[in-house]
């Protein structure tokens, strides 16, 4: 099961490259139910997720490169291609009336910054190991917009549809 939340970004850290990373490409083969390949760094997958916005099935298959590739060449819509920064958050925030985590307690935020043709365009995933805990979390003060329920900011979605409809979400983002 996967449970997260997306946010547009107000700013990046600081020190961005300072974080391990992992170089990703993805395409998908189709979007209902959602069935993705994807190299990350050296690693190929094939993945299906079920129904859900926040909270879905996720099932992961491992592929060889040239499995990857083959499937590639029958991919719809573009392929995208992103840098993800995998930031520590320690000791997270969470509502009031939620169960205080340890003090040793981290998340780990998803950083993307994406290649063309959806570049600027950066967003941050945060996992969870609960629903409780992912409508219960709050934001560092650098995320923007919870995005989470935007059909739009899901990569299956932005994968078949042109760049026009990113364009203001794109000129939004400047972090120059």
């Amino acid at each position: 099961m996967e449970i997260e939340r997306k946010f547009t970004l107000k700013s990046l850290p600081d020190d961005l490259e300072s974080y391990p990373f992992h170089l990703i490409e993805q395409a998908y083969l189709n979007t209902n139910p959602v069935v993705r390949i994807r190299r990350e760094d050296d690693e190929y997958y094939l993945t299906y997720k079920g129904q859900g916005m926040m909270a879905r099935e996720e099932s992961n298959l491992a592929l060889n490169k040239e499995s990857y590739e083959h499937l590639l060449t029958k991919a719809d819509g573009n392929i995208i291609s992103k840098k993800r920064y995998l930031i520590p958050l320690h000791n997270p925030g969470f509502k009031e009336g939620f169960p205080a985590p340890p003090d040793d307690y981290t998340l780990t935020i998803e950083l993307d910054i994406f290649d063309a043709p959806f570049a600027p365009l950066a967003m941050a995933e945060v996992e969870f190991g609960s629903t409780e805990a992912a409508v219960a979390f709050v934001p560092p003060e650098w995320f923007d917009e919870d995005v989470t329920y935007c059909k739009e900011y899901h990569n299956s979605y932005m994968a078949l549809n042109p760049l026009d409809k990113w364009r203001k979400e794109l000129e939004h983002q400047s972090f120059d």
